[in-house]
This record gives C-alpha cells, sequence and structure tokens, in this order.
C-alpha cells in the first residue's frame, strides 16, 4: 500500500471533520451502505486477531421505538433510519479489557467510514444501563454483551453539528521521554 502525503492529509481531514450526528433527513440507508460500515469494522485491531465484535442491525420501526424507550437519547435512535447495535460475544474472550477497546476500535472505523460515506453516526452508550433488555428485545443469547447501539443515517441537512474543541496536545501528554 502506497503512504504519501496526501493520503495523510486527507485521512487528518476525514478524522478532524467527523462530528457525532443526532439529526437525520428521512432517506435511507442502503444495504450497500451497512455492509461498508461492518467491513470497516471488521478490519479493527483485536487481541489475538479474536475478532470479539458482533452487530445487529436494526431497521424495523417498532423495534427501533422499543429499544429508543431504553435510553434518555431515544429520539436520535427513532429519527435514525438504521441502528447498529454492537455486541462483545463473551465467548470468544481473549482478554476482556483489550476486547473491548478492540469494540472501541470497530467503532470508531464505524463512525469513520459513515463520514466518509457521506453518512452521520452517532455511538450511543448511556443505553448500557439497559443493555440486558436490549439483548432481550433483540432476542440474543446472555453471551452477548451490549458495547453500544450506532444511529445512522443521512445528515439532516439544515443542521450542523457544532465544532466541538479539543484539548491542546500540551495537557494531554504527560511525559517525552
Amino acid at each position: 500500500m502506497m503512504h504519501d502525503q496526501d493520503s495523510s492529509r486527507q485521512l487528518a481531514r476525514l478524522i478532524r471533520s467527523r462530528r457525532s450526528v443526532r439529526r437525520f433527513a428521512g432517506r435511507p440507508v442502503s444495504d450497500r451502505e451497512i455492509e461498508t460500515l461492518l467491513e470497516a469494522a471488521r478490519w479493527a485491531p483485536s487481541g489475538l486477531n479474536n475478532q470479539p465484535w458482533r452487530f445487529v442491525i436494526i431497521r424495523d420501526g417498532k423495534l427501533r421505538q422499543e429499544i429508543a424507550t431504553l435510553t434518555k437519547y431515544g429520539k436520535i435512535i427513532e429519527n435514525a433510519p438504521v441502528s447498529i447495535a454492537v455486541f462483545l460475544d463473551n465467548q470468544s474472550l481473549y482478554h476482556r479489557e483489550k476486547d473491548i477497546q478492540g469494540i472501541g476500535a470497530a467503532l470508531q472505523n464505524i463512525l469513520l467510514m459513515a463520514h466518509g460515506l457521506g453518512l452521520g453516526a452517532v455511538w450511543l452508550g448511556e443505553i448500557l444501563k439497559n443493555a440486558k433488555r436490549v439483548g432481550e428485545l433483540l432476542e440474543l443469547p446472555t453471551r452477548y454483551e451490549l458495547m453500544a447501539v450506532v444511529a445512522v443515517g443521512h445528515p439532516d441537512p439544515d443542521h450542523k453539528p457544532p465544532v466541538k474543541e479539543r484539548r491542546p496536545l500540551a495537557e494531554l501528554v504527560l511525559k517525552r521521554l
């Protein structure tokens, strides 16, 4: 694979311009777009390459409404044409913390790919307080533990998510040895 400055700058722009999109237009998200998001997630790093992530694609409006009642951010789930529930497969565990970090990498890949496709997405974690109920609604065995729900759709063209400031590196780097 060729690595050049143009590609690096393009990637940096993509990372810096990604925003959490919470308002969506009414247009559907295609199966191909969802497959592209899942492919990006699938290529995330994981300890021993165990790939502990599992996904449930939720398009059904009634089911999305039921899941929406389980979080204070329910309107986002209701208004997004599709949500992706992301689970840890506890039977595939290598090391719990490392596996959860790998799922975080898979989630970031989904968010970046959605942005790259012109879609909007937001990572919802507050719903974890009702993780067990989400699993029950989706009729999953208890071995699957909810890690997040990602709401996905075409961004509402009348709403631009604000740019959030980032702390300067000087505050984040503890030492340079």
